[in-house]
């Protein structure tokens, strides 16, 4: 940033930093133990969808490379769409494994960037869930480089628990880099692994 940017008030966003994925699973420790909630074993990375070969060509490379992975139990990794048209490249783990969810979650971030896809990635989540039922995400916003929670309510429809997700943030402040912005805690109804 230059003197000409300060005097102008103009600032700079914060540049992805996909090695903050790996504060994930010393930051659900901390989870448990403020909130009562555990990892499910899902996550996903969605994505704006590009029409040509070479994007199809990366998304499958990347499908194949996680698929290929001995120790996953379960599913393999799935591409769904959702219905505002984005694509959601959805990882099934156990949810003891969140740290080969986490590697999963990088290296389809990593693999999109490398192939020129950076401005397509939005977000990643990894899946949460209390004993009584409630699910939540921590959603990793990737053109800001910081996390936020999304815990919608239970029982349907678009409502969320406000008081949840600020006690997260309050719980998770010196675990992960959390967004400051609410505004920028953006639903992600619907998504895969919630």
């Amino acid at each position: 940033m230059g003197f000409l940017d300060i005097l102008l008030g103009r600032t700079k966003p914060a540049l992805p930093d996909l090695d903050q994925l790996f504060a994930l699973p010393s930051a659900a420790v901390t989870l448990e133990a403020a909130a009562g909630f555990t990892p499910t074993g899902d996550g996903a990375v969605c994505f704006a969808t590009v029409e040509g070969s070479a994007f199809e060509q990366t998304h499958r490379e990347v499908q194949a490379l996680l698929d290929a992975d001995a120790e996953r139990d379960g599913p393999p990794v799935e591409l769904r769409q959702d219905e505002y048209g984005y694509s959601w490249l959805v990882s099934h783990r156990s949810p003891e494994q969140l740290p080969m969810l986490v590697n999963d979650l990088h290296a389809v971030n990593s693999s999109m960037e490398v192939n020129g896809f950076g401005p397509q990635l939005l977000c990643s989540l990894a899946g949460f869930q209390e004993r009584a039922g409630r699910s939540m995400a921590l959603v990793y916003l990737y053109k800001r480089g910081t996390f936020y929670p999304f815990a919608p309510l239970p029982g349907g429809g678009q409502r969320r628990d406000n008081a949840l997700e600020l006690r997260v943030k309050a719980a998770l402040g010196e675990d992960l880099r959390m967004e400051q912005d609410l505004s920028r805690w953006f639903p992600v109804w619907g998504a895969p692994g919630l």
